[in-house]
């Protein structure tokens, strides 16, 4: 493989300059700011938020690499894992000219993404035991395909993509391989940051919505190697990740002991409400999960659907998506909800 980075840039984000702000030209310590045009009185609030937030995010930077062993100029942060992808698009991909892979069923916002920046889309579908079509992805790849992207663990099926598959994606295809790791937590195959070395066009997207609980504070993570980092920090916005959620994700990311009894108490819940499920006649399958979800096929989705929206319990319905034919996908709840859930479904008539 000949893999260049700058080879598969857009000329535009070769030659951009990035907005310079106040905090960019100043690093440092000081008493007085009369730099960047803020209300010196302070706010409204009980923790002042004045000030512009630290636009490359150190802090909360050092202590993911004290988690997940990445140093952090290999580390971006953007306003949830959409924007990661979002910049992916617009740093790579010549709109109306370049394309990109994605291996349906998958996660949505790829393919929204793609329609957004007018970047021409081929699928090829998983198997059918949702794993990659290797042969049908080097058809499928011509020399304006620019990004692959590999949900694993996978979204909205819950199994972990075969990782030797993976490899051989990086190990020959000269664009960059996009493996989205947001259920990471959940699985039992280890990151591919581990790899980062050893693949320059390897990006692992994870975040802190899942297994940490931030999701409203919308904070995803982005992997890969200095220069591809380079790249997102220079075509992000300059403060894309505000004051409130960088102190907010410092706190949550010194509890990693409740986030792992968290992980634990889930997948103990998710193998009760697989066996729980199983009892009754109208479910199909139940797909092997390395997520905190799982995908259930039944004999009349839409008519499960709306029952249990009239028991005030919400699922989603991925029955029109492909490979997806007759599926729910419903997310591990507490214990109480996952009872609830079950107790509900008894009293379904198909």
């Amino acid at each position: 493989m000949n893999f260049n980075l700058q080879n598969l840039l857009r000329e535009n984000i070769k030659n951009l300059t990035p907005y310079s702000s106040a905090r960019d030209e100043f690093q440092g310590e000081a008493s007085v700011y009369l730099d960047a045009n803020e209300n010196a009185y302070g706010s409204p609030l009980e923790d002042n938020y004045n000030r512009y937030p630290d636009p490359l995010q150190l802090e909360v930077k050092k202590k993911i690499t004290a988690i997940k062993g990445v140093p952090p100029r290999n580390i971006f942060l953007g306003n949830g894992s959409d924007e990661a992808i979002d910049i992916l698009f617009r740093s790579f991909c010549r709109p109306g000219i370049d394309n990109v892979v994605l291996v349906p069923p998958t996660y949505g916002m790829y393919q929204v993404s793609a329609n957004i920046n007018d970047v021409a889309v081929k699928k090829v579908p998983l198997t059918p035991e949702y794993q990659l079509n290797l042969e049908g992805i080097a058809e499928a790849i011509d020399a304006n395909t620019k990004l692959i992207f590999i949900c694993s663990p996978n979204n909205p099926t819950g199994n972990s993509i075969n990782r030797e598959d993976v490899e051989t994606l990086l190990a020959n295809f000269n664009g960059i391989v996009v493996v989205d790791e947001a259920y990471i937590n959940y699985s039992r195959q280890k990151s591919f940051i581990q790899e980062l070395t050893e693949y320059g066009n390897l990006v692992v997207l994870q975040t802190l919505s899942k297994a940490w609980g931030l999701a409203g504070l919308r904070i995803g993570m982005a992997f890969a190697s200095e220069e591809i980092i380079e790249v997102f920090n220079r075509v992000k916005p300059p403060y894309n990740i505000n004051e409130a959620s960088q102190k907010l994700a410092l706190q949550a990311l010194d509890n990693i002991d409740q986030v792992n009894q968290w992980i634990k108490e889930t997948l103990k819940e998710r193998d009760k409400l697989v066996l729980g499920l199983k009892n009754f006649s109208f479910v199909i399958d139940i797909f092997p999960s390395d997520a905190n979800f799982i995908l259930v096929k039944t004999a009349s989705p839409k008519a499960v659907y709306q029952f249990l929206v009239e028991k005030g319990i919400i699922v989603r319905d991925r029955s029109k998506v492909e490979l997806c034919e007759g599926c729910l996908r419903i997310t591990i709840g507490t214990p109480i909800e996952n009872e609830q859930l079950l107790n509900s479904l008894k009293n379904f008539q198909a």
